[in-house]
């Protein structure tokens, strides 16, 4: 059939459907994100107006793209967010969100629209001419962040490069960002596609098995161990190998632990649950994880956050990898079984059998997170300074409900969110710590809201990443997704200002209080204010028992399709600390003794590093 170049993609992503957890199909590419300029809304535009897929107008491309990547997300990777831009600016405003989807190993299909391939009129509006490559775009950029990147200069490239589009979306080795550039010109061609492409396609998320030897090696390496610490991570997940995951721990005595992207996979009072790893974790998890003999890490990337910068494991710890990219599963020289985790712990069970971890061993998981619930009940307790990051934590847990879905990103919140919280509900939560991304608080909970329509999504954002991308909240407000955001308000970049101070420097331009100003009484955001006048409804609570009721009448906004925001001033010094190590660049010299001090303490840590854990 003879369409523009805009139309097949439209077409094809049209007839694109996927199978969802719970087994029913829909439809692969759910929601396509769009703010439209001279380089997309004449093609692409035009093709979308023409078909039946939803299209929602973002205010910000990164915050749009970063709606995409959470809608994912909170589809376990089964479905897949659409946002396009036009060229320039709009289009770069995505490279963030790419860098975000690319970190998280999440899927985000990028159109953004290109400069004209007939150069006929160039340098066009936007056009960034790069000086010695006169092929290069401003879109050339996404090449860094991209799993898949492609520059469409004519309409029949399409055949040849969207089943390599649908790969790496739905393979979980491969997964990520994809990014088409569309130059405009070609956006308005027309070719004959064959008919083919355009049949409807059901994917579904392969899941390769574990090579025998391998799996033999690694089921030798477990029975020989004493104290054995499985760690799920996010790509238990998305596999949806939660309940063989549970099964092996618990017909071998293992305790288990949480990563940030597998946080909310085990119920917290399980007996074997640990706790979350590292250091936004717990102490809990973080104290097996120094005595562990063996770790069985199934679908992580073992970033420096869960692993304390490689300072949690003793030095003779046996690394055993479970995932299904092998770029990841050979890090540090780990024992590496590549396959997909429901598969690889299905086929691991049966060669366990007898083999069990001691009894001793398999009780310090109660005990060591017995003693983290102590601690975090002490931090929720009622005081009379202002709320603290963990009351306010425990405030939303108190009152979450089966169903719902929480969510956080950077700064201090993910400590207090995933050290703290006490969840049921499988899959329930979404930190986006793989980038730190400032601002997918907001924009996120518009993709999450979007894909659970059930329940209530709540994300706790803090003032520095509420000011960094606000403009979702008008986006979620005048399209009609409801959830609501905690807004913390702390007077400034706090947990930087806690790292900067707690390695010797000065308080300097973190807090608005250490920031350089002119002005003799320095302004402050009026949140709320700011929140109504974006469309959101909006309840400001002074302490943690206005915060209850506030919470609780935001819940009720969210479930008839409002966005509501709920404001409270927090403490700026009062963290749950985990007790782990972060290796961070501290000065060898400085004309701060207290940073001379520090360094010396950061070279004394890193003695408590393992390096390598590969063996012969």
């Amino acid at each position: 059939m003879i369409l523009t170049t805009a139309q097949a993609l439209v077409r094809w992503l049209a007839a694109q459907r996927t199978v969802l957890v719970d087994g029913t199909e829909a439809p692969l590419f759910p929601a396509v994100f769009a703010i439209f300029g001279h380089g997309n809304v004449l093609g692409l535009g035009t093709a979308l107006s023409e078909s039946d897929l939803p299209v929602w107008r973002g205010h910000n491309e990164q915050g749009m793209a970063l709606a995409a990547v959470a809608h994912a997300k909170a589809t376990h990777r089964r479905q897949v967010g659409v946002a396009t831009s036009s060229i320039g600016p709009g289009a770069l405003n995505m490279v963030t969100a790419a860098g975000v989807a690319h970190a998280n190993r999440l899927p985000l299909l990028l159109l953004p629209g290109d400069t004209f391939v007939n150069r006929a009129p160039d340098p066009v509006l936007q056009q960034v001419e790069p000086f010695g490559d006169g092929t290069g775009t401003a879109n050339d950029a996404f090449r860094a962040v991209s799993r898949w990147f492609d520059r469409i200069t004519r309409p029949e490239q399409l055949v040849a490069t969207l089943p390599q589009v649908a790969r790496v979306l739905t393979d979980p080795a491969d997964c990520g960002p994809v990014t088409l550039a569309l130059p405009q010109d070609v956006q308005a061609e027309a070719f004959d596609f064959p008919d083919a492409l355009f049949e409807p396609v059901t994917h579904h998320p392969p899941r390769p098995r574990p090579d025998r030897d391998a799996l033999a090696r690694v089921a030798e390496a477990v029975r020989a161990s004493r104290r054995p610490l499985l760690v799920l991570g996010g790509g238990v997940r998305y596999s949806d190998a939660v309940g063989e995951a549970v099964a092996l721990a618990e017909a071998h005595g293992v305790p288990v632990t949480e990563t940030t992207a597998g946080r909310t996979l085990v119920p917290h009072d399980h007996p074997l649950h640990a706790g979350p790893l590292g250091i936004t974790g717990s102490a809990s998890a973080n104290a097996l994880a120094a005595e562990a003999d063996l770790v069985l890490a199934v679908g992580t990337r073992l970033q420096d956050f869960t692993t304390a910068s490689w300072s949690l494991f003793g030095q003779d710890v046996r690394l055993v990898t479970v995932n299904a990219a092998r770029f990841d599963a050979v890090k540090h020289g780990a024992l590496a079984l590549v396959a997909d985790a429901r598969e690889a712990m299905a086929e691991l069970a049966p060669l366990l059998t007898g083999w069990r971890s001691g009894s001793a061993w398999t009780a310090r998981a109660t005990e060591e997170r017995a003693r983290w619930d102590a601690y975090i009940d002490a931090l929720r307790a009622p005081s009379d300074e202002p709320a603290t990051y963990a009351q306010v934590v425990g405030v939303v847990n108190e009152a979450s409900e089966p169903g719902d879905y929480v969510m956080t990103a950077s700064g201090g919140l993910p400590g207090e969110l995933i050290g703290g919280w006490r969840g049921a509900d499988v899959a329930s939560m979404d930190v986006e710590y793989g980038f730190s991304c400032m601002g997918y608080e907001i924009a996120g909970a518009w993709g999450a809201a979007m894909a659970r329509p059930s329940g209530v999504v709540t994300t706790l954002v803090g003032d520095g990443s509420y000011l960094m991308l606000n403009s979702e909240l008008f986006s979620a407000a005048f399209a009609g997704h409801g959830f609501v955001a905690v807004v913390c308000d702390n007077d400034g970049y706090a947990v930087i200002d806690r790292l900067q101070r707690g390695n010797g420097a000065p308080a300097f331009n973190n807090m608005y209080a250490d920031a350089r100003s002119r002005q003799a009484n320095t302004p402050r955001v009026d949140f709320a204010s700011h929140a109504a006048s974006l469309g959101c409804a909006v309840l400001a609570a002074r302490d943690v028992d206005e915060l209850r009721a506030a919470y609780a009448q935001a819940r009720t906004h969210a479930r008839d399709g409002r966005v509501a925001v709920v404001v409270i001033p927090t403490h700026p010094s009062a963290w749950t600390d985990a007790g782990a190590w972060w290796e961070v660049g501290v000065p060898e010299q400085s004309t701060y003794p207290a940073v001379t001090d520090a360094r010396e303490e950061l070279d004394k840590a890193k003695s408590d590093q393992v390096r390598y854990l590969g063996r012969p």
